[in-house]
């Protein structure tokens, strides 16, 4: 700018300010027209906007929350809608409690954590490679699906994806074939990004969760292509992870909320392994049993008592589901705070 009186100023320079206000103008108006992030909308009641709700009003107990095509919530004493959360372009596909927030997996890949009390989106996340996933495009037989096939396939791997952890401080693992995130649902912060090594793959549809951890087995191919051992890794985010031996057919069971049945096939024995204290549950009659850290649930009849002559010999009776022997645990590091690594609880196939 000129420092000549303004009376004096030429066209040229004045250019310099009228071009930073056209700027200015420019920007106010595009801000004035951003969309909403992500796409978000919340709604009440005949599509109009939702009012602020008292979050001391309402809770999820209050509630009845669905899913499709965004989260619907209805009061529970009255069924009416009570507000409806949606995201332009996108459809939610399953929905996981995470404490007292609403846990959104859609099918654009994204997750979402939502407040039920006062309808509030806390945080969102995308997982990379989930929405392909989901689709399952450029599979064998996937040009010959119908919509509804889509759809159905849609929903099935999303409920398998997604887990969310209860105890202490409720957070969420999203499970994909190529990779498994752990997210705390404070604040969505990302904890850990873990890949399985060689040639191996996450199997997301076995996945089990429980109150404390969730089990991921993966299946690996050897250098001819046929399945050989794979494993399970546990996943925590209070603690150490761990990692267990296992077959590339190994089938998991949740028995209670910390519990869980590994089997394994005909030949080995079932185990059960309890993810709150991470360690196998010994057997009945067992030599280990009294320096075993998880004993078992039940009571097992005493080898010392002696039948009576009438009564049919019988041996020690093990509680429901236990294991004859421990499985094969391998000491692994903690699977938190694994940002761009891989987890290094992973058992090498």
């Amino acid at each position: 700018m000129s420092w000549k009186p303004l009376r004096v100023l030429t066209p040229r320079s004045i250019l310099p300010a009228l071009a930073v206000m056209l700027v200015l103008a420019a920007g106010a108006a595009a801000h004035a027209n951003k969309p909403v992030p992500f796409g978000d909308r919340v709604a009440g009641p005949g599509d109009a906007e939702a009012t602020p709700v008292n979050s001391q009003s309402l809770s999820a107990a209050d509630l009845e929350l669905k899913v499709g095509p965004g989260l619907e919530a209805y009061h529970r004493q009255t069924g009416e809608q009570a507000w409806s959360y949606r995201r332009e372009g996108a459809t939610a596909l399953y929905l996981a409690m995470a404490g007292e927030n609403a846990i959104v997996l859609w099918d654009d890949g994204l997750v979402t954590s939502v407040r039920p009390g006062d309808h509030e989106v806390r945080w969102h996340r995308a997982v990379p490679g989930l929405a392909d996933w989901l689709r399952g495009d450029g599979e064998p037989g996937a040009d010959k699906r119908t919509d509804e096939q889509r759809k159905q396939l849609a929903q099935e791997r999303a409920a398998a994806a997604l887990h969310t952890v209860q105890k202490d401080s409720p957070w969420v693992a999203v499970v994909t074939p190529n990779l498994t995130t752990g997210l705390r649902d404070l604040d969505g912060d990302l904890r850990y990004n873990s890949r399985p090594p060689g040639n191996c793959v996450y199997d997301p549809m076995r996945t089990v969760g429980t109150d404390y951890a969730v089990l991921v087995p993966r299946s690996c191919l050897g250098s001819n292509g046929q399945p050989v051992s794979g494993g399970i890794t546990g996943y925590r985010l209070d603690s150490t992870g761990w990692a267990l031996n296992a077959g590339p057919a190994v089938q998991i069971k949740a028995l209670d909320g910390s519990r869980v049945l590994i089997s394994d096939g005909p030949i080995v024995p079932p185990k059960v392994f309890d993810t709150k204290a991470a360690a196998p549950e010994v057997a009945c009659g067992s030599p280990s049993a009294p320096f075993a850290a998880v004993h078992p649930q039940g009571a097992c009849t005493d080898p010392a008592a002696a039948p009576t002559a009438d009564a049919t010999p019988t041996t020690p009776t093990p509680a429901t589901d236990q294991p004859s022997a421990q499985p094969s645990v391998q000491p692994s590091a903690p699977a938190t705070d694994q940002a761009s690594a891989p987890a290094t609880d992973q058992p090498q196939p």
